[in-house]
């Protein structure tokens, strides 16, 4: 198989562990059929992967690449006050949570809540993942605390992992009522909670 031809195979795969994976979990999602739906062999397969467990660490470095090119040319990248780019970005995970579930739920906060304790590796990964994007938040939250010269009790960190907790049990929520209006509710509560924080937070008393 010519070089070209393996890296087209090994982007299929992930495509195809992406969507299956998404819709009913890693556990239940085996080799063959990941092989069917991206039309490779197993052959192929074991080239680029020496077991499953690899696979799902690849599968989440390759959706946070996805997810980074999505949210990097976002409409509220653009925006300069950097609280309306926190808000914006809730606004933008609201709106995207479009057509069925394994379209818009996240694959590596699927993987994890099976895999954390059974496949460290994947655990690794989807910590990475989710932390890395908490730490794309983070800088805007930080940069909204410093132009407003505020001090408040809470951290810049642990909003932005926040966040990500809400989203998660978004989308837990939304595949036990399999439908996205909970995820919609959640978001606009979130959106309410941050916009609360700033408006309460204040200078500490200078007694």
């Amino acid at each position: 198989m010519p070089p070209k031809d393996q890296g087209k195979a090994r982007q299929k795969i992930l495509d195809a562990a992406l969507h299956i994976i998404r819709a009913q979990g890693f556990s239940a999602t085996s080799v063959d059929e990941l092989c069917q739906a991206a039309g490779v062999t197993k052959g192929a397969f074991f080239h680029h992967f020496q077991t499953k467990e690899d696979l799902g660490v690849a599968a989440a470095a390759y959706f946070s690449a996805f997810a980074d090119s999505i949210f990097a040319s976002a409409p509220y990248r653009s925006l300069s006050d950097p609280l309306d780019r926190v808000l914006g970005y809730i606004d933008f995970r609201k709106a995207i949570l479009q057509g069925e579930l394994p379209n818009f739920t996240c694959l590596v906060g699927t993987m994890v809540q099976e895999a954390y304790d059974t496949h460290p590796a994947i655990r690794d990964a989807c910590n990475k993942s989710i932390s890395d994007h908490a730490a794309m938040v983070e800088a805007d939250i930080a940069d909204a605390i410093a132009s407003r010269g505020l001090t408040p009790e809470w951290t810049a960190g642990s909003l932005a992992l926040h966040t990500q907790a809400v989203i998660q049990g978004a989308f837990v929520l939304a595949k036990a009522k399999h439908n996205a209006e909970v995820a919609v509710a959640s978001l606009e509560h979130l959106r309410r909670y941050v916009e609360l924080l700033f408006k309460d937070a204040r200078q500490p008393s200078r007694h």
